[in-house]
C-alpha cells in the first residue's frame, strides 16, 4: 500500500508480557516494518514508564501513548517525563493524552471527573506552564489529544499537534479532518486513528471466531458513555449499546480478514487519516498477536 500516511500497531496486549520479554515483542513490531506502537493506560503499566522500556527496546519505532490519563499524573510530572522521553529517543515519543472514563477516575483512582474538554484545557494550559529546568529535556514531544466530539477535536486543533480517536469509522475520520482543518495553523494536524481487526485466519472460514472477539472487544466500551455518545452522532442507537454491541456496531467497529482490514485502512487514509493504527485482535487480550500482525503487515506492504 503506498500513501503518505503512516500505519503503526495499537495494542494492549504487552501487559501480558513480562519486563524481561518486552524486547523481543518490541523488536519483532520494528522488524516487520510497522511505523509506530501505541497503547492505553488503565489496569496494567503506568504509561511514561511503559513508553521508557518500548523505546529502549527499538530503535526506530515511533512510540505514542494511546492514552495516557490526565488524572494519573499531575502536569508538571507529565511534562518532565515527556521531556525526558523525547530527549533519550531522539524525538520517537509522542505523547497522547486523554480525559479516561469516569468508572476509571471515580472508581478506581478516586478523583472527581470534570467535564472532559474543561478538565483538557485546564490540563494543557499547566502542561505549557510547567518548567523545563533539565538541561537538554526543554523540547516537548508532539502531543495528541483522545477527541471524538466536535469540541475535543477543535481543542485538539488548536492546542495540540491533532486527535487521536479510538473505535471510529471512516465517516468519523472524514468529519474529524474537516474539523482539524478549519483552523488557522501553518502546519496540518495530525489524524492518528485506531482501527481494531481479526485476522486470524480461522476468522476467515469461522464467522463465529469474529464475533466472539468483536464482541468482546467491545464489551466494555459498550458501557462508557464517551463512546455510547460518539457512536449516536454516528447514527447508532440504544439497540445497538447492549453488552458488547449488537451485530451491526462490532460490523462497523472491527474487521473481519486481511481483505477487510486492508480496505478499511485504505478508507481511514483516504478520508484524512495521517496515521491509521491496527489493534489486531488475537486469540487472548494477554498475549500479542505477533503472527497476525505479520500476516497484517505482508497484506499492508510495509515498507521502511
Amino acid at each position: 500500500m503506498t500513501s503518505h500516511a503512516t500505519i503503526g500497531i495499537w495494542t494492549g496486549t504487552l501487559d501480558g508480557v513480562s519486563a524481561s520479554a518486552v524486547p523481543d515483542v518490541v523488536g519483532e513490531v520494528e522488524s516487520q516494518g510497522w511505523h509506530s506502537l501505541w497503547f492505553g493506560e488503565a489496569y496494567g503499566r503506568e504509561a511514561l514508564t511503559a513508553a521508557q522500556m518500548y523505546l529502549g527496546a527499538s530503535s526506530s519505532l515511533i512510540v505514542g501513548t494511546g492514552i495516557a490519563s490526565i488524572y494519573a499524573r499531575d502536569a508538571v510530572a507529565t511534562a518532565s517525563a515527556a521531556r525526558t522521553l523525547h530527549a533519550v529517543s531522539g524525538g520517537r515519543f509522542v505523547l497522547g493524552l486523554g480525559v479516561s472514563h469516569a468508572p476509571l477516575v471515580e472508581r478506581m483512582r478516586g478523583h472527581n471527573y470534570g467535564k472532559p474538554v474543561a478538565a483538557m484545557r485546564e490540563y494543557l494550559d499547566a502542561l505549557d506552564n510547567a518548567p523545563a529546568a533539565v538541561a537538554g529535556e526543554e523540547q516537548n514531544p508532539p502531543r495528541l489529544l483522545a477527541a471524538l466530539g466536535p469540541k475535543m477535536l477543535e481543542l485538539s486543533r488548536d492546542r495540540t499537534a491533532g486527535a487521536h480517536p479510538y473505535l471510529v469509522t471512516p465517516e468519523h475520520t472524514a468529519t474529524a479532518r474537516e474539523i482539524l482543518d478549519a483552523g488557522d495553523g501553518e502546519k496540518r494536524p495530525e489524524l492518528v486513528v485506531e482501527q481494531a481487526a481479526v485476522v486470524d485466519p480461522v476468522a476467515d472460514t469461522d464467522a463465529e471466531v469474529w464475533a466472539e472477539r468483536a464482541h468482546a472487544h467491545l464489551n466494555i466500551y459498550t458501557g462508557l458513555p464517551n463512546y455510547r455518545n460518539n457512536w449516536e452522532r454516528l447514527g447508532f442507537g440504544q439497540d445497538d449499546f447492549v453488552r458488547g454491541g449488537s451485530e451491526k456496531l462490532a460490523e462497523a467497529m472491527v474487521t473481519r480478514g486481511l481483505d477487510a482490514t486492508v480496505a478499511r485502512v485504505r478508507e481511514h487514509i483516504e478520508a484524512g487519516a495521517t496515521s491509521v493504527l491496527v489493534q489486531v485482535l488475537g486469540s487472548a487480550m494477554n498475549v500479542p498477536p505477533v503472527d497476525d500482525w505479520r500476516r497484517l503487515g505482508e497484506a499492508l506492504e510495509l515498507s521502511r
